[in-house]
């Protein structure tokens, strides 16, 4: 028995492999959002085409993302809702016990407040409430692979722009990629500055999508 134990260890050893480099991590952060190809990834990690594919392929053989052939393209994606979960449960961890993560965080998004989170459990009980409007501050091409139910989208580099549109009757529920993503702080920090009530997700949508919250896609 110890030694198939210490064979499970080796093997539980193998994921945290996969979570041993930040080139890694950020590449699975990009996953959870939509399906990706090699080349889109290589320029969204800002490394070679070879080094992202030597990162994928560890992904791939530690069994945290899959591929698919379509053409000559290579098409990865994460293995299961699971590895958001992990991928949660890591950042959680660093937050409880890493002081830079918080100072890092807090300097990013010191223009939002806390009383201006909500989190799933609460927005899911307001999603059919009419002075609620919920905004996907991502890419399109993210959030047509999956988005909260009734939500539109906002493009990032066009949050300026929608401004003006909104009715201001509304109170506004912005979420972008998750915790780390700055694009919801961004449009509350703005909408703010418009004098509209704001509010941004605590999560992103993988992590709401993994909750088995009520989603939807465009294709």
């Amino acid at each position: 028995m110890t030694a198939i134990k210490k064979q499970l260890f080796e093997q539980l050893a193998l994921i945290g492999h996969s979570l041993g480099s930040p080139q890694r991590i950020e590449i699975l952060d990009y996953l959870a959002q939509a399906e990706r190809s090699v080349d889109e990834l290589s320029q969204l990690v800002d490394l070679s085409v070879a080094n992202t594919s030597r990162h994928l392929q560890i992904l791939k053989q530690n069994g945290l993302v899959t591929m698919r052939k379509e053409g000559k393209t290579r098409r990865y994606t994460l293995a299961g809702d699971d590895v958001v979960l992990l991928m949660q449960g890591l950042r959680n961890t660093a937050t409880t016990h890493l002081a830079e993560v918080n100072r890092l965080m807090s300097q990013a998004n010191n223009k939002t407040a806390e009383n201006q989170v909500i989190s799933s459990q609460e927005l899911v009980l307001r999603l059919q409430d009419k002075d609620i409007l919920i905004l996907d501050v991502r890419p399109n091409k993210e959030f047509e692979q999956g988005h909260i139910k009734g939500a539109i989208n906002v493009q990032p580099d066009d949050i300026e722009i929608h401004l003006e549109d909104l009715d201001r009757t509304k109170t506004v529920v912005a979420y972008c990629r998750g915790p780390y993503c700055l694009y919801s702080y961004q449009m509350v920090h703005a909408l703010n500055e418009k004098g509209i009530e704001a509010l941004r997700l605590e999560d992103g949508f993988p992590e709401w999508k993994a909750a088995e919250l009520p989603f939807e896609q465009t294709r």
